[in-house]
């Protein structure tokens, strides 16, 4: 199970599961650690034979836990890299992004970001920067993807996100709760993002680096905002450019 593809580990309907079906891997010891502490349940975990960790006294007693030295390790895992422990987690339930909207003051939504290091870098620059959820379309890559993990340094094990078919619906709904609904977009006509006006409750929009956000999302914004770069730049990549509105927009 240790080098199970994505697929193998979570089939598509079961990543789009609400009630957590499936299964990840967290690789190395920060991974796995965070994983524990989001509360996530491991299945089993592999671990150097020579040099436990100290996160292997951590895992529940029921774990399974494989031993070998670094050769069986990387044989094992299929991995460039033989981690001192990988584990298999249960997926957690996700919430809806109804119940996003309801608890949260500061929300992310992405709208086809399909590389999976941009979807774990977008996860741990909203968790540094005191945001408190993700909604993502069904065009965009898995947060719990073993490349999401490792970019998020294991904060997409707890960092809640929402799945939905239909964003469009779910802006139209954080509108009608009062969020102020910020695009991202390096139009000309765009405002300025320092020019945002502040609200209580605030959403960033990120598009795909690409194509962008589709225009019938872009029209569902409440500001289309623009972030000031030298000339001849016109655009940053995705979780750049989240890290920078999550700052600027930041409670």
């Amino acid at each position: 199970m240790f080098r199970l593809n994505e697929r193998g580990l979570a089939s598509r309907p079961q990543r789009r599961d609400a009630g957590g079906a499936g299964l990840f891997l967290a690789e190395g010891d920060l991974v796995v650690q965070r994983a524990l502490q989001a509360g996530c349940t491991p299945l089993a975990a592999l671990i150097d034979a020579a040099r436990p960790p100290a996160i292997t006294d951590a895992l529940p007693a029921d774990t399974t836990v494989y031993a070998g030295g670094e050769r069986v390790r990387t044989m094992v895992t299929g991995l460039g890299v033989a981690h001192s422990i990988v584990a298999v987690f249960h997926r957690p339930p996700r919430p809806t992004a109804a119940e996003l909207a309801q608890r949260c003051t500061r929300l992310v939504v992405v709208e086809a970001v399909d590389n999976p290091a941009n979807m774990g870098s977008i996860i741990r620059n909203a968790a540094a920067l005191g945001w408190q959820g993700l909604i993502i379309d069904t065009t965009s890559t898995d947060p719990l993807a073993r490349r999401s993990l490792r970019a998020s340094m294991g904060h997409a094990a707890a960092f809640p996100f929402a799945r939905e078919a239909d964003l469009r619906a779910v802006l139209a709904d954080l509108r009608r709760h009062d969020f102020t609904v910020v695009a991202l977009t390096p139009a000309s006509d765009a405002i300025d993002l320092d020019d945002v006006p502040r609200s209580d409750r605030m959403a960033v929009l990120i598009g795909s680096e690409r194509a962008g956000l589709a225009p019938e999302t872009m029209a569902l914004a409440s500001h289309r905002a623009a972030i000031p770069m030298a000339a001849g730049v016109d655009s940053l990549n995705a979780a750049a450019a989240t890290a920078i509105a999550c700052y600027a927009l930041r409670g």
